[in-house]
C-alpha cells in the first residue's frame, strides 16, 4: 500500500520533465491533501506531464497516455537517460533550430533522438503547448525564450530512476482502466478539459478531440471504478455539465491561472476536483472471521435485545469500512461497543438507562481499574449503616429477606467506594448477580415460579457478587484509546468524529413491548439509587415509571430514525431492527435513503441492494428475524 508523501518537496525529489498546458503543479496544494492515506497502484492514464505522479513519488504505478511522442520520451527516460541527455546537448535555442527540429519525421528517428526532440520543443515553443495538425504533425510556433532551461541533467535522473519503476503504456485512457484498475487503486484523471471559454480552442490534445459524449462516457468509467473499489481524484473545468455528470461525489472548486490564452483576461479561471472514495463491497456470503479472543471475555448476559449472538456478523459489515471511531448510541447490554474496542476503535458508548452506562463505564470507558478480590470481601460486610431501602420497599417481591439486607449492605458499601472505576466494577457486579439470582432475569413478576433449578438460582448472593466482580475484572483491558460510556438521551449526543454510528434502538412491534424499564426497572434503580424515579406504590412489581421513548409507536419510531439519521449523516449508519418491527424494512430504508447515498440490508446472510434496484423489496421473502442497515 502507497503511503501518502510528506508535504512539500524537496531539492532531491523528482520533479516533471516538460512544461505542460493544463498541467497540476498549481493544483497540488489542494489536490495532495485528497489522496488517501494508503493505496495499492498509482494510475494516471492522462498522465501528460504528471505532476502529481512526480509529487507523490509512488513505488508501485502505471502510467498512461494516447500521445506516442510523450510515451517515448518517458521510455526512454526511463532505460537510457544518459542517450537522452547526450542528443539535447546537440540543441541550440535559436529559432532557426527550432524550426529545424520541428519538421522533423520523427519515423525516420530513433527513440532517444524522438525522445531529446520532444523536450527540445517542449523548453522552447510557445507555452509549452502540444498541438497536432489534421496530418499529426507538431505546429506550435517558437516561444522567443531568453534563457530556457533545455537540459535538466539532474531532472532527468531523477525522473529516470522514478519511471523505472513504472509501467509505462501508450494507451487510450479506457483500455487502461479495463485491463489495470483493480479495488485499492488509487486513479487521477485529468482529461481534456470542458470548454468554458473563447480560449477553449487553445487546450492540449493529440489527433483525438475529447467531446461532450467522452466526458459522459468518462463519468461512467468514474462510476464503474467506484463500484470496483478504487480511490479517484478527477479534475475539469468548472462547467455544468461536470456538476451534472458527478453530482454523487464530492466536489470542490478552486481557483487556477490559464497560462495560455491571448490576452491577459482569460490567464483565470476555475478547476473542479471531484473526489470518489471506493464502495464498501460486501461479501456475507463468506464465513465472517473469528472475533479477537480479547471480545469474547465479555461477561455473558441475558439483557433483552443483546446482540451476542449478531456480533461476527455485525462486525462482518462495519470491517468493511475504514474508521477510527464508533459510536454505540444504544449500548445495552454493552456487548457490541465492547466488541468494538477489542478491534481497537476508540468507543462512545451511549444508553438512556443507568445500568447499560454502568456496564460501559466498568468495562469499555475503563482500561485498566480493577477491584480486588479483598476489596470485593469488604464490600459484603457492613460497615456503615442502611438505609434498609430495598429490604423495606421490596420485601418479598425479588429476593429474601437476607438478600435484600445484602443488596441494601452492598449499596452502602459501594457509593463509599472513592475511585469510580471501581464503584462501576462493584455496582455492575451488584446488577449483574441481582439479574443472575432472578429467574428468567427479570423483575416484571414477583416470587419464584420460573425458578427451574438453574445453579445461578443455588448460589449464594454473595457467590453471585463475587464471581461477577471476577467476571467484569477479567474483561478491562487497554486498547489504547480514550474511550468513553454517556448515560443520557441519544438524541442530545454530539457526534464531532464517528467514523461509525451504530444504532440498535427499543424495536417497536404492537404485538410485544419494548419496555426495557418494566423488565429491569429493579436493577435499573439500584444503578440510579432511585433517584429521579417516580416508584408506582400501588403497582405490585413496585415499578417506576417508564422513561418517555419515541420508539413506543409506529410514528414515533419513524421520526426517531429520522432525525438520528439526519443528526449522523456524516457517518456510516449501520442500524439493526427485527423483521417483525414497525417501520417495516422498506419503511427503514426509504428513512434512511433520505441520508445516505448508498443503503443496503443484510438480513445476516443475504445482501439488498437499494438505489437502481429498488424494485426488487417487494420480492423479498427472506424470513430473517434480524436486519442489519447499512447507511454509507
Amino acid at each position: 500500500m502507497e503511503p501518502l508523501p510528506a508535504a512539500g518537496q524537496t531539492s532531491l525529489a523528482p520533479r516533471p520533465l516538460l512544461k505542460w498546458a493544463g498541467g497540476k503543479t498549481q493544483l497540488l496544494g489542494a489536490l495532495l491533501p485528497k489522496v488517501p492515506k494508503k493505496y495499492g497502484r498509482y494510475i494516471e492514464p492522462f498522465f501528460g506531464g504528471g505532476a502529481l505522479f512526480f509529487a507523490l513519488n509512488p513505488k508501485n504505478a502505471i502510467i498512461a497516455d494516447s500521445n506516442p511522442e510523450l510515451i517515448n520520451l518517458y521510455r526512454c527516460v526511463a532505460c537510457d537517460p544518459d542517450g537522452v541527455i547526450a542528443y539535447l546537448r546537440r540543441y541550440k535555442n535559436t529559432e532557426e533550430a527550432f524550426y529545424s527540429a520541428r519538421a522533423m519525421n520523427t519515423a525516420t528517428l530513433s527513440g532517444i533522438e524522438a525522445a531529446a526532440r520532444t523536450i527540445f520543443l517542449n523548453k522552447t515553443c510557445f507555452n509549452g503547448l502540444y498541438r497536432v495538425n489534421k496530418n499529426g504533425q507538431f505546429n506550435v510556433p517558437y516561444g522567443h525564450y531568453q534563457n530556457p532551461k533545455i537540459l535538466d541533467e539532474d531532472a532527468i535522473r531523477r525522473a529516470s530512476v522514478l519511471f523505472g519503476k513504472a509501467t509505462i503504456l501508450c494507451s487510450d485512457y479506457k483500455t487502461v482502466l479495463q485491463e489495470h484498475a483493480q479495488a485499492g487503486d488509487f486513479i487521477f484523471l485529468d482529461p481534456p478539459y470542458l470548454p468554458i471559454s473563447e480560449y477553449a480552442d487553445f487546450k492540449r490534445y493529440t489527433k483525438e478531440q475529447f467531446h461532450e459524449e467522452d466526458h459522459i462516457e468518462l463519468a461512467a468509467q468514474v462510476v464503474r471504478l467506484h463500484e470496483l473499489g478504487c480511490h479517484v481524484i478527477l479534475t475539469n473545468s468548472n462547467h455544468p455539465l461536470v456538476h451534472d455528470l458527478y453530482r454523487k461525489f464530492a466536489m470542490e472548486v478552486v481557483p487556477s491561472k490559464r497560462h495560455i490564452s491571448r490576452n491577459g483576461k482569460g490567464r483565470t479561471g476555475e478547476d473542479v476536483i471531484v473526489s470518489v472514495s471506493p464502495k464498501p463491497s460486501f461479501n456475507l456470503r463468506l464465513v465472517p472471521a473469528l472475533l479477537p479472543e480479547q471480545a469474547l471475555k465479555y461477561p455473558s448476559t441475558r439483557y433483552m435485545g443483546s446482540k451476542n449472538k449478531l456480533l461476527t456478523q455485525l462486525w462482518a459489515t462495519a470491517s468493511q469500512f475504514e474508521f477510527d471511531t464508533a459510536i454505540d448510541l444504544f449500548s445495552g447490554s454493552g456487548i457490541v461497543g465492547y466488541m468494538l474496542k477489542s478491534q481497537g476503535k476508540k468507543v462512545v458508548s451511549n444508553d438512556y438507562m443507568a445500568m447499560s452506562a454502568t456496564f460501559a463505564k466498568a468495562m469499555i470507558e475503563n482500561h485498566e481499574v480493577t477491584l480486588s478480590h479483598d476489596e470485593a470481601l469488604t464490600l459484603l460486610t457492613a460497615r456503615r449503616p442502611s438505609d434498609r431501602f430495598v429490604e423495606t420497599t421490596f420485601q418479598g417481591l425479588y429476593f429474601n429477606d437476607e438478600d435484600n439486607r445484602l443488596i441494601d449492605t452492598l449499596r452502602a458499601n459501594i457509593k463509599a467506594l472513592k475511585n469510580p472505576y471501581k464503584r462501576a466494577i462493584a455496582m455492575a457486579a451488584l446488577l449483574r448477580a441481582c439479574l443472575k439470582k432472578r429467574p428468567r432475569g427479570i423483575f416484571t413478576y414477583v416470587g419464584h415460579r420460573y425458578d427451574d433449578g438453574r445453579k445461578d438460582l443455588q448460589l449464594s448472593f454473595s457467590a453471585q457478587f463475587l464471581e461477577a466482580v471476577n467476571a467484569v475484572n477479567g474483561a478491562v483491558f487497554d486498547n489504547g484509546k480514550q474511550n468513553k460510556a454517556r448515560h443520557g438521551d441519544a438524541m442530545t449526543l454530539r457526534n464531532t468524529e464517528a467514523g461509525l454510528v451504530y444504532i440498535d434502538p427499543p424495536y417497536y412491534s404492537p404485538l410485544s413491548d419494548n419496555e426495557y424499564v418494566r423488565r429491569y426497572h429493579f436493577v435499573e434503580g439500584l444503578a440510579r439509587d432511585w433517584q429521579g424515579v417516580d416508584i408506582q406504590q400501588h403497582t405490585i412489581t413496585k415499578k417506576f415509571k417508564s422513561y418517555p421513548t419515541p420508539f413506543s409507536s409506529r410514528l414515533g419510531a419513524a421520526q426517531a430514525f429520522d432525525k438520528l439519521f439526519q443528526r449522523f449523516r456524516a457517518s456510516v449508519l449501520l442500524v439493526s431492527y427485527s423483521s417483525n418491527s414497525q417501520p417495516s424494512m422498506d419503511e427503514m430504508v426509504t428513512i434512511l435513503a433520505r441520508h445516505k447515498r448508498h443503503v443496503e440490508v443484510v438480513p445476516v446472510d443475504y445482501k439488498y441492494s437499494f438505489g437502481n434496484q429498488a424494485h426488487k423489496v417487494s420480492n423479498n421473502k427472506n424470513d430473517a428475524q434480524e436486519y442489519i442497515f447499512v447507511g454509507y
